[in-house]
């Protein structure tokens, strides 16, 4: 989320004289976004943050762990996460009427009375005893796992930085680099479906960066803000990201043959480049 963008939506609400009753911030593929002034800007309107921590478990912004960050902040334990419980996730606030309420709510919201009784409607969102334990006990790795997904990155990293078509994405304070992510050339978006079919001919997974929320046809219609008239971050992203195999189970030899996959192809494509110029 920029920050310069997230003000402008903020000026435009105020004119309307309807202020959201929250932000959402989005730590995406591990990283957190810039904390300090998206609550400086959300402070001043009096708007609590909703961390969306979903993928950054273990990372950290400035010291502070990654979903401990916003007035409400929720991590997942679904499969593909860095720890998993199988599903479910869990909320977490320093605000004590928060936690009331949430508890309150997932545990069917019922009165105190006793009988069934229910003046507000609640839900059955209890994590079991069972997949809790199965999470307790993968915390003990959660360190291990940061750093396995860290050297991931910096491997990917080191073996394209002679590629001027690829780099890879920036890092800002401390990610737990969940996936590690690419993005290609300007004027060479097309090497994204091409190398997500090169991967996948080998049984490799790959796949597009997230498709921006304002592409969405749920929310077509809705108002976007942009830094600058015409700009789009986000869908730029879109046309040239591709998130690589990531998980921790992976070896040097799974790693090198991703590589070597994508070596290959950018250089084929640029032998294809000389052929037709000559």
């Amino acid at each position: 989320m920029c920050p310069k963008a997230l003000e402008k939506a903020f000026q435009d609400a105020e004119k309307e004289g309807k202020l959201p009753k929250a932000v959402i911030v989005v730590n995406l593929y591990g990283q957190s976004a810039d904390y300090d002034k998206i609550k400086e800007i959300c402070n001043k309107y009096l708007v609590p943050i909703l961390e969306d921590g979903a993928e950054s478990l273990g990372a950290q912004y400035k010291g502070e762990c990654c979903g401990t960050l916003g007035d409400i902040g929720v991590l997942s334990f679904n499969g593909n996460k860095i720890i998993t419980t199988s599903g479910g996730g869990m909320m977490i606030s320093n605000k004590e009427e928060y936690n009331k309420k949430a508890l309150h709510w997932a545990t069917q919201a019922r009165d105190n009375a006793p009988y069934y009784l229910h003046s507000e409607v609640g839900y059955n969102y209890r994590m079991s005893n069972i997949v809790a334990g199965i999470g307790r006990g993968q915390m003990t790795v959660l360190e291990e796992r940061v750093k396995q997904k860290t050297y991931i990155y910096n491997t990917y990293k080191e073996s394209f930085k002679d590629i001027k078509e690829i780099e890879m994405m920036p890092v800002f304070e401390k990610p737990n680099h969940w996936l590690s992510v690419i993005t290609v050339e300007k004027g060479k978006e097309y090497l994204v479906n091409e190398i997500i079919e090169a991967l996948s001919k080998e049984n490799i997974e790959a796949r597009r960066v997230w498709n921006p929320m304002h592409k969405q046809p749920v929310f077509r219609g809705y108002k976007f803000f942009s830094t600058s008239k015409g700009e789009d971050v986000a869908e730029d992203l879109f046309n040239r990201g591709v998130c690589l195999s990531s998980d921790t189970k992976m070896s040097d030899e799974d790693l090198q043959r991703v590589i070597g996959i994508i070596r290959a192809l950018i250089a084929s494509k640029n032998q294809e480049e000389v052929a037709i110029t000559l």
